[in-house]
């Protein structure tokens, strides 16, 4: 089996910035049920930048892959926080480099003069906060999409 190609979507590779809320929402929702090992986190202080290489589902293409009977697609993404000034962790082994994260959802708690905090919430409890002078997160596909090893749509099991 052949991984899908940008060519045969006739589609280019995803490239949003978020600086409000609502732009955050969107990128919220193209990133959720992201992988990333916890060896692409990258936090650069100096910069005050903060990185995620994720490989993201392609729930843009979702509707397309069901309706031609084609598999779905992930594709990896460089997810990057520009002016942060704090970044706090939970339930993320830092020494574990070959631990496993899922990204559910992203989320901004604004404070005073457009300073606020960003949210990363993960599968499994954990959490990744970053406090920012200003929103400006940027999600951006860095490779060609291809086929989910799953070869499944992510699902939530919501029962208690």
């Amino acid at each position: 089996m052949q991984d899908a190609r940008f060519e045969d979507g006739g589609e280019n590779a995803l490239k949003l910035v978020a600086l409000d809320a609502e732009d955050l929402a969107v990128v919220s929702a193209l990133t959720q049920d992201a992988v990333f090992p916890a060896s692409e986190i990258s936090w650069n202080p100096a910069q005050r930048r903060f990185a995620l290489l994720i490989n993201r589902f392609r729930w843009e293409d979702k509707k397309a892959a069901e309706a031609r009977g084609r598999p779905v697609e992930r594709v990896q993404s460089v997810l990057s926080v520009t002016d942060v000034l704090k970044v706090q962790s939970q339930g993320v082994q830092k020494g574990d480099k070959d631990m496993i994260l899922s990204l559910l959802s992203l989320s901004f708690a604004p404070g005073d003069d457009g300073m606020g905090r960003i949210e990363l919430v993960l599968a499994g409890d954990g959490a990744i906060a970053l406090d920012v002078e200003a929103l400006d997160v940027t999600l951006q596909d860095v490779t060609r999409p291809y086929i989910a090893p799953s070869k499944h749509t992510p699902t939530h099991d919501l029962t208690e």
